[in-house]
């Protein structure tokens, strides 16, 4: 019993942050560079996630293999080439430097 207690408690502190701007702010008309900076915080947060791990992905010690397979997967998201394309070409380059750096 106290868990389901736990799991409310828990439901109803999560759901009153996200609430309450909708809410408060649903009249409120924000300026046009405000809208326009708030549209570039899901790629910046995206990055900020995503970039750390694919540099420590290859192992300690390999960076330089990371970073040619960040290069490789930013050159083919750049060219627009399907999502699946953009991870195996990181994968691929990433394993050929890493490869060539043990030979």
């Amino acid at each position: 019993m106290n868990l389901t207690y736990l799991v409310l408690a828990m439901a109803v502190v999560t759901y009153i942050p996200r609430m309450l701007p909708l809410v408060l702010l649903q009249n409120v008309c924000l300026p046009r560079y405000i809208k326009s900076f708030m549209g570039f915080i899901p790629y910046a947060a995206l990055g900020a996630l995503i970039f750390p791990g694919a540099l420590h992905s290859t192992g300690a010690g390999n960076f330089e293999s990371a970073i040619a397979g960040c290069i490789v997967s930013i050159l083919l998201a750049w060219w627009e080439m399907n999502l699946i394309f953009v991870v195996v070409g990181g994968i691929a380059g990433a394993f050929i430097v890493n490869i060539l750096l043990k030979i």
